[in-house]
């Protein structure tokens, strides 16, 4: 009996995935566990295995094509089985090609669709040149405006996901931001003593984790007509990949040391870096926390990411003047910048959330001997 596999539910919002790269052709034999196709979703890639041995008797599409949750990724049975009533091999060597069908993703070769792809030209809109009507690379250039000094190119699956969310979030949450500007002697003085063993994102983590058990719609969602409060605190931490910002997330963060944030902070930044990050890794995030000032940023208003309630940037502690005692001094200052969902967080509450915060900041050593 053939075993059909369907993509599954990869994580958290994600509703379709892209075929990256097969590792197996249809006829093949493979066996349990085995590789059989690389797919990406707007937040990873994922590799997915055989769960039964036998033949490959159909795959769900090529690489480049989208395919839906719960539809047909692959195929796997006996050798002439036949699902659905047709037999899943491939198709006798007479069969006409896609060129000779007219189909018009089909007619021209790999290196014109690409051509077409970045430069934005849809392909059912060029009439080819070609024998049997295929297009060629002058007709994909002759479709190109003349005048036109733009290079378009579709963005990325990531960049179209970031895209669609930032909008969305933008659109729905009624953002207020607000500022403060913390003495950061303590916070410089605690992260250059750990040699190396801590980070700026850790040690801002062990400042925000009791706020958000103090007020806990910092930790909650908004949900039609009602509130979502969270009872596990899973810190987001934006982080600046190569395809675009991914936020990575460290789950159950109250249950560990400062330390072992920074430890598994680190890991999964790595990993986003070399694309090895799992979707429970990149999804499920109560609260976010954005260190722009490691690319050397100040003040901002961060967007809050859908499904939680507020967002916290930090930017780079510089020399700055300060009044201390109604004496001006040179000091160091971090700039923050809180943006809450003002439908759930009033302006006082969310003035007393960074207040507190600021105090956390500026008090870190004894934050860490609690």
């Amino acid at each position: 009996m053939p075993h059909e596999f369907r993509l599954p539910d990869i994580g958290e919002g994600l509703t379709e995935a892209e075929i990256v790269e097969w590792s197996v052709a249809v006829g093949d034999e493979v066996e349990v566990d085995q590789l059989i196709v690389e797919i990406e979703t707007a937040k990873t890639t994922v590799e997915i295995t055989s769960t039964h041995a036998g033949t490959v008797l159909s795959l769900g599409g090529r690489p480049g094509d989208t395919i839906n949750v719960g539809e047909m990724l692959f195929v796997v049975g006996q050798k002439g089985e036949k699902a659905g009533g047709t037999t899943l091999l491939p198709p006798d060597p007479a069969a006409p090609s896609p060129l000779q069908r007219g189909d018009k993703r089909g007619r021209a070769m790999p290196i014109v669709r690409k051509l077409a792809s970045q430069k934005g030209i849809d392909l059912a809109t060029v009439e080819g040149t070609g024998p049997g009507g295929i297009i060629t690379r002058s007709d994909v250039q002759n479709a190109i405006a003349p005048e036109s000094t733009e290079t378009i190119v579709p963005l990325s699956r990531t960049r179209r996901a970031i895209a669609r969310h930032m909008t969305e979030s933008w659109t729905t949450i009624p953002h207020v931001t607000v500022q403060a500007d913390v003495r950061a002697e303590r916070l410089m003085a605690a992260l250059a003593g750990s040699a190396g063993q801590l980070s700026l994102e850790a040690l801002t983590a062990a400042a925000v984790l009791p706020l958000l058990v103090q007020y806990p719609e910092f930790n909650a969602v908004i949900r039609g007509d009602s509130v979502a409060y969270r009872s596990e605190f899973n810190l987001g931490f934006a982080v600046d990949a190569q395809d675009g910002l991914l936020v990575v997330v460290v789950r159950e963060a109250d249950t560990l040391s400062v330390q072992e944030i920074a430890t598994e902070f680190s890991r999964l930044a790595e990993s986003a870096h070399t694309g090895g990050l799992t979707p429970a890794e990149v999804t499920g995030q109560t609260f976010t926390i954005s260190n722009i000032g490691a690319l050397g940023g100040g003040h901002g208003t961060p967007i809050i990411p859908m499904g939680t309630s507020a967002i916290l940037s930090i930017g780079k502690a510089k020399a700055a003047p300060v009044v201390d005692q109604g004496i001006i001094e040179v000091g160091t200052v971090a700039p923050v910048d809180l943006s809450y969902d003002h439908r759930l967080i009033d302006g006082a509450l969310g003035q007393r959330f960074l207040s507190s915060l600021t105090s956390n900041l500026e008090q870190i050593d004894e934050v860490l001997d609690r």
